[in-house]
């Protein structure tokens, strides 16, 4: 697996980079937002992990201009305790996100975890229709009334798991196994953000009422028309 790293603290990409390549990644190296947004649109790329506070530029800039063109899996760095820039990294469509100084071994670990999001949902059909969507698990599709609606890896998984069970509440912390890979952390919203941004993309129901609903206190429900 072929990593970008975009950070311009030198000492730390040295070490993330000798511990991931222990790991088994393939791992590249950029210090700058020009650079990393070259690099991150050339296609060669499984992963990139990307600083917000770069030379140049900013990583959320780099995160809306691939997200314009890719569903390239992006892990955020952000400086501890700026919640803002971790919420809107999630708004515009990061994939995960880590606080700095962050621990090499838990950015391997998140990027297998982003990683396997990418894989197939296991459903019984490959194909479903739920009243003006059709959700494709092969090819990782959405389509609303025929046009296509563009989706994170993330976001597709977390449709995927409530379409399964349609009508259903699905318990939170499940829902983030499944479709991060990862049980959520104290005070983590980063489920609630993937959330909001597929609601906003969706839309609602022809009827007007919300597709997904928060059951509060346990989860989440897609709720068919009526």
């Amino acid at each position: 697996m072929h990593v970008l790293l975009v950070d311009d603290d030198q000492e730390l990409c040295a070490l993330m980079k000798r511990y991931l390549e222990r790991e088994l990644f393939q791992v590249s190296v950029v210090h700058t937002a020009e650079e990393g947004l070259q690099e991150s649109l050339s296609g060669k790329y499984q992963a990139v992990v990307l600083d917000i506070m770069l030379p140049g530029g900013n990583g959320l800039d780099i995160l809306r201009r691939i997200r314009q063109r890719s569903e390239l899996p992006v892990l955020m760095l952000t400086a501890k305790g700026e919640e803002m820039d971790r919420i809107e990294g999630l708004e515009i469509g990061a994939d995960d996100y880590l606080p700095k100084p962050c621990n090499p071994r838990e950015v391997s670990a998140r990027l297998r975890s982003v990683l396997r999001r990418g894989r197939p949902v296991d459903v019984a059909s490959s194909r479903i229709e739920v009243d003006d969507l059709s959700i494709d698990f092969d090819q990782h599709i959405v389509e609303r009334n025929g046009e296509a609606v563009e989706l994170t890896v993330t976001e597709f998984n977390i449709l995927s798991v409530l379409a399964r069970d349609i009508g259903k509440v699905v318990e939170k912390n499940r829902l983030a196994e499944q479709s991060m890979q990862r049980s959520l952390t104290l005070f983590d919203r980063s489920l609630d953000m993937h959330l909001s941004n597929l609601r906003k993309k969706l839309g609602p129901n022809r009827d007007g009422k919300q597709r997904i609903k928060t059951v509060r206190g346990v989860g989440y429900q897609y709720q068919p028309e009526q």
